[in-house]
């Protein structure tokens, strides 16, 4: 068979393996794992901020459902929404449903 006679792995081919990594290497993932878990730190404590409003709407009779949903609405741009709702009338309307 041709693989029994297949040379053996250098030094050199070892070194530049990606199992291997330099110094710097370790140092920028290190550095880039950091950023990502103080990123979901402050996404946590984003959210949890953001639990605390929803429930203080609700305390003072808003419906969190609806305010979700208008969250929701006021990010889309307005030819886009515009767009779907014309769609949704459509398909209800076809649908007997208005």
């Amino acid at each position: 068979m041709a693989f029994d006679n297949a040379p053996a792995a250098t030094d050199a081919a070892f070194d530049a393996s990606p199992d291997v990594l330099t110094s710097a290497a370790q140092g920028r993932l290190r550095t880039i794992l950091e950023r990502v878990e103080r990123l979901q730190e402050e996404r946590d404590a984003a959210l949890a901020a953001q639990h605390e409003v929803y429930a203080e709407a609700k305390a003072e009779g808003f419906d969190v459902k609806t305010l979700r949903k208008i969250v929701r609405i006021r990010k889309q741009d307005k030819a886009k929404r515009l767009e779907e709702e014309a769609l949704l009338d459509l398909y209800l309307s076809a649908l007997g449903e208005i």
